[in-house]
């Protein structure tokens, strides 16, 4: 599968994300402090919208009564029944042997970068002949 552009870095500041659609997929792009991350937008559960969850941290205990906060906002809550999915991973927290969700690779490229691209446009001598357009190959 080849790259594809969704959105300028702008569009999704820290702490918020966008649902965006790339070849036929939904796919929910989360700024965590400057950090971005690409899941499946249909929780793998009943399919609810993982761009419209809340992002939350991991809560650990290594026994009852003392708590660690760690990893900020690295975990999205769906909406619909709150199981929550790493987005590093996209694994369930929930039903972490069942259930994950896919996790894409995404990385911030300049315009500049994107306009030279990889691509190059193969190109053929065209010219008129008596009113007719010839394309040489």
């Amino acid at each position: 599968m080849g790259k594809f552009v969704v959105a300028p870095l702008a569009d999704i500041p820290p702490g918020t994300q966008k649902r965006v659609h790339v070849a036929g997929r939904d796919i929910a792009v989360f700024n965590v402090g400057g950090e971005l991350f690409g899941i499946s937008d249909a929780c793998p559960h009943q399919g609810g919208s993982l761009s419209t969850g809340a992002t939350v941290g991991l809560t650990t205990s290594s026994e009852p009564g003392k708590f660690c906060h760690s990893r900020p906002g690295e975990f999205v809550r769906c909406p619909w029944h709150s199981w929550e999915f790493d987005l590093r991973t996209g694994q369930s927290w929930c039903d972490p042997r069942r259930f994950r969700t896919k996790a894409y690779d995404l990385s911030v490229e300049p315009g500049e970068a994107l306009v030279a691209g990889p691509y190059v446009a193969e190109t053929f001598g065209v010219s008129v002949e008596d009113q007719y357009v010839v394309v040489e190959f």
